[in-house]
């Protein structure tokens, strides 16, 4: 990723204060911030359609074994990490071009003390700064819609993959109903948004040394999970915690426009589980 390219992908996500907005919110659900588990971030950590759910349908689809060493490409504020590290008993190290997204994760790791099986890392996903073959299992959640040199990504993960490891992902693909109304929540104007269909992601991974193994479009179940939230949020019904504390002041316009663009499958959802060859 260039350095311009990557600067104004952080500037989409840093809030600068979101460390203090999500602690306050804990507090306003009833939480005590010093005691937490994953299942109490949940709502906030885990910022991909469907959330927690959608984590459990990949982590099953991709065969998760205790022990495995896993990179989570595109990690956020970690709350997949944890949720695998605390579910499965995997070891988990998260990369993400953030560093406000790192720093407050392995915060938020201390306080459900799970710092010792996850660790965040400040990095670029076309530069992962780790050994060929180190993982068992490479993971990625609404990571490449960010990355225009997809080539290099999926390079990047299957070089860092041991010979038969596996790469999990779900992530959003550009859809058959016509370009993306803006913003959303991975991108406020189409510069930073790089979106292929699903056969040009197919075509990538088996360019670069992956067997796909599984592929399960979950597009519909999303189209009522965003309503329903998109919704709420304009009905000020939203509870203390949820991904509207990670968008900022135009969440509203965000949560409408990603409802809109599933609605008219303008963009579509798919997890995809393939092995290194």
């Amino acid at each position: 990723m260039s350095p311009g390219e990557g600067g104004a992908v952080e500037a989409h996500y840093a809030l600068g204060d979101l460390a203090q907005r999500i602690l306050d919110a804990l507090r306003r659900a009833g939480l005590n911030p010093d005691q937490l588990s994953p299942d109490d971030l949940a709502p906030v950590d885990e910022f991909h359609v469907r959330g927690r759910e959608a984590t459990e349908e990949l982590a099953e689809l991709a065969g998760l074994v205790g022990g495995q060493r896993v990179l989570d490409v595109g990690c956020g504020l970690g709350g997949t990490a944890r949720h695998l590290a605390d579910r499965y008993g995997v070891e988990v190290t998260g990369v993400d071009l953030t560093a406000e997204y790192c720093r407050l994760g392995n915060m938020l790791s201390e306080r459900t003390r799970l710092r010792d099986r996850v660790e965040l890392v400040t990095a670029d996903a076309l530069e992962l700064p780790f050994a060929d073959g180190g993982f068992d299992v490479v993971w990625s959640e609404h990571a490449a819609m960010n990355i225009e040199d997809k080539p290099r990504l999926y390079s990047e993960m299957r070089r860092v993959l041991r010979p038969g490891g596996r790469l999990a992902i779900y992530d959003i693909l550009q859809g058959p109903g016509g370009e993306v109304h803006f913003p959303v929540p991975w991108a406020r104007r189409p510069q930073i948004s790089f979106l292929v269909s699903p056969a040009e992601l197919r075509e990538l991974l088996e360019r670069c040394s992956f067997n796909v193994l599984a592929w399960q479009d979950t597009t519909a179940p999303a189209v009522s999970w965003f309503r329903a939230r998109a919704r709420a949020l304009q009905a000020d019904r939203t509870p203390a915690l949820g991904f509207h504390l990670l968008l900022g002041s135009d969440a509203k316009e965000i949560f409408a426009n990603q409802s809109r663009n599933l609605e008219e499958d303008r963009i579509n959802l798919v997890q995809i589980v393939a092995e290194a060859a």
